[in-house]
């Protein structure tokens, strides 16, 4: 325990939680991220309370105050509640009976202290009183959020065998909150039992490994994971993290805002087969697979087509491009090009080529790509050229067919 309190900041006093406090009459505690984060000055987005109180009981407290409440994990003892438009998870103090390293089974407590050793690590088993910000420590986590340590609670082994997933969020939680060298505990049992990633669904894996892609700065605790053999269990093909770090060099030198998906493309290799091949397997969305296909197209942009790139591919995309593949002396230049420039609008139409005399048909279709290409390798020019050139496409055409 501590006299630790929560320094006062302005979601303390949002409508919503204050509204949900009054209902369950002081019987509830914040719990988790939003006393981290806020400890650590980072924004507080999700709140999650904790409460001594039954479902059932929680339930009519917030109805009684005109608060919706939804039971979306009523099993484990979690109520969603709506207030002013915002939602809040409530869950019943718990203690584990079972578990199977995917869910578990539990049963409701009374005691603080049950609730906060089935958590994974000691930093996000902090308790703060939403009347007064004291704070509620029963394992060490103030001191290991202050030393920057990802501590498992109690057994590292233990908590690993609970869910698996704990193997994957300490590496996300290291890169996240972490300061030097890992708790050698922690790391040493995430490798040992890194095989039990495999039980797991595939749907979870992404999740936690997009969201780790998604931090400023993922590279320490990538770098673990593969010189400990984690990938191993779920993604094999990730044979070398240099291109991440050479990404990662170039996306800070432009101020490039980080991208999972991006970060994703520079980890795996640009095989177009085996990104195929990885997406189905781990349930990405189709529009992932889709992206991360695009980004082995070009594997050697040049900033002199970068606005072609642009074109075809979207800016985004092409920037992408030339962070992931352009040479040490050309990526730059080729990003730089990109940024801010609006692909121009190609004004021919196929019904234009037709009233020039050409058949609907096959032709058609052709005659206009050549048309948009020879436009795109004039660098764009206005609509005038644009239709010059696809009346000299059509008369060549034409001519062509003449017997």
């Amino acid at each position: 325990m501590t006299d630790m309190r929560l320094a006062d900041a302005p979601w303390l006093h949002a409508e919503g939680l204050r509204a949900i406090v009054a209902a369950l009459d002081g019987h509830a505690k914040i719990v988790g991220g939003a006393v981290r984060d806020s400890l650590l000055d980072l924004t507080v987005s999700d709140i999650d309370l904790a409460t001594p109180l039954l479902p059932d009981d929680v339930t009519k407290r917030l109805e009684l105050a005109g608060i919706k409440a939804i039971p979306t994990g009523i099993e484990h003892g979690t109520i969603t509640a709506i207030a002013s438009g915002q939602s809040f998870e409530i869950t019943t103090l718990r203690r584990d009976v079972a578990t199977d390293g995917r869910r578990a089974t539990v049963a409701f407590s009374t005691e603080w202290r049950d609730d906060a050793a089935r958590r994974d690590f000691t930093m996000n088993a902090l308790y703060a009183d939403p009347a007064n910000g004291e704070i509620s420590d029963y394992f060490g986590g103030l001191q290991d959020l202050n030393s920057g340590i990802l501590r498992f609670i109690g057994n590292a082994e233990e908590r690993i065998a609970e869910d698996h997933l704990r193997i994957l969020r300490f590496f996300r939680f290291h890169a996240r909150y972490g300061k030097g060298a890992p708790d050698s505990a922690a790391l040493a049992a995430c490798q040992a039992a890194s095989n039990s990633l495999m039980s797991l669904s595939r749907e979870r894996i992404a999740d936690e490994l997009l969201k780790l892609l998604a931090l400023p700065d993922p590279l320490s605790s990538v770098q673990l994971m593969f010189d400990h053999a984690i990938f191993a269990a779920f993604l094999p093909e990730v044979d070398d993290i240099s291109r991440l770090a050479r990404l990662l060099k170039r996306e800070a030198e432009r101020g490039t805002a980080p991208s999972a998906g991006r970060r994703l493309s520079a980890l795996l290799p640009s095989d177009a087969a085996i990104i195929e091949s990885i997406g189905a397997r781990l349930k990405l969305s189709n529009k992932l697979r889709a992206a991360l296909a695009t980004r082995t197209s070009v594997l050697d942009p040049d900033s002199t087509l970068a606005h072609a790139l642009g074109y075809r591919l979207g800016v985004p995309m092409a920037i992408d491009l030339f962070l992931l593949h352009g040479r040490d002396d050309d990526w730059r230049a080729g990003a730089d090009l990109l940024d801010g420039w609006l692909p121009p609008i190609f004004a021919v139409k196929g019904g234009e080529l037709v009233t020039r005399g050409l058949s609907a048909g096959p032709d058609v279709a052709k005659t206009l790509q050549a048309v948009e290409q020879a436009w795109i390798n004039e660098g764009f020019p206005g609509a005038e050229r644009a239709y010059a050139i696809a009346d000299q496409l059509v008369a060549e055409k034409l001519s062509d067919k003449k017997p």
